[in-house]
């Protein structure tokens, strides 16, 4: 099997041919004498050349040694170089975030808030993949996804953005026809518009203020894979419908929908930024992150003023 070219010892190699002592470099780069020079037998055995002449005083390139130097030191540079601009890349905030978020919630929260990131992040570009359906972030090749819903144990690195609260509503014309209900288990009597990616499927779960918990499975005659979808069919008096804030908020203020279940509360949810595990975040990634906390932020806190 072919073996990769040893690039530690070449590295090695061009900084003694650099400053002609293995002392020297081994004070340079914090190693010991004996891992130099141990390098540097690594690669004359694997090339079968002797590199060096060495003496007690003296230190000379062999023929095959000054044939491989140009080479060696070549490869320090670009490495080198390498490096750098990978640090740099990681220290400044540079480069395409790609970016998975929930379809409503982009084009209503995230979407409006890009002109003013790209205003303070001009060199920072994204790639916003809005879709419902729950990616596979490290698979697809995400830098970073947000989620609204209660996170189950995963390795994702997930940091809060804002609460979510979610309301069960219905149009004044459907409870006129159909009657309110005033506990959770009476929504088995009542058409319930569905919503396919709840974090638990076709189940609504409910707490009231004396800790009692209840878990239902309504039915109804609409199922969507987008919550925006479900409100106009609310809205018309077709059903009742469980929502996020951030889809029915202006139907309640506006007087279209009303919130039922009196002292019931659906489990509230949150909006998180989930990265893939494992080291420090890009800067253009961490950036982000900080912006849409700063911002979502903003918007809870001025949710709750308004209530």
């Amino acid at each position: 099997m072919t073996k990769l070219p040893d690039f530690e010892a070449l590295a090695i190699f061009a900084k003694v041919v650099e400053l002609r002592s293995f002392a020297a470099v081994a004070a340079e780069l914090a190693l010991s004498k004996a891992t130099v020079s141990k390098a540097v037998t690594r690669l004359e055995t694997r090339l079968g050349a002797r590199l060096f002449n060495r003496t007690s005083r003296r230190l000379a390139l062999t023929d095959a040694g000054h044939r491989l130097s140009e080479r060696a030191a070549q490869l320090l540079a670009d490495g080198e170089a390498a490096e750098a601009e990978a640090l740099a890349q990681s220290a400044v905030p540079r480069g395409l975030v790609r970016l998975a978020v929930p379809m409503t919630f982009g084009v209503k929260v995230i979407a409006p808030l890009l002109p003013e990131f790209f205003a303070a992040y001009p060199d920072v570009s994204i790639d916003l993949h809005l879709s419902d359906a729950m990616v596979d972030l490290i698979g697809d090749g995400f830098d970073a996804g947000v989620r609204i819903a209660t996170l189950p144990d995963s390795s994702l690195v997930a940091r809060r953005l804002c609460a979510m609260p979610r309301y069960t509503v219905a149009s004044k014309s459907y409870l006129q026809a159909h009657g309110q209900p005033t506990h959770p288990m009476h929504l088995a009597q009542h058409r319930c518009l569905g919503y396919a990616y709840l974090s638990t499927p076709n189940t609504w779960h409910y707490t009231n203020d004396a800790g009692d918990q209840v878990a239902v499975r309504p039915g109804g005659p609409l199922r969507v894979n987008n919550g925006e979808a479900l409100l106009p069919s609310v809205i018309a008096g077709l059903g009742i419908a469980d929502l996020p804030e951030f889809i029915v908020g202006d139907a309640i203020a506006a007087g279209e929908v009303e919130v039922i279940l009196d002292g019931w509360h659906q489990r509230e949810s949150a909006v998180h930024l989930v990265t893939p595990p494992g080291g420090p975040r890009p800067a253009r990634v961490e950036v982000l992150s900080e912006f849409l906390a700063d911002r979502l932020g903003r918007l809870g806190r001025k949710r709750r003023s308004a209530r």
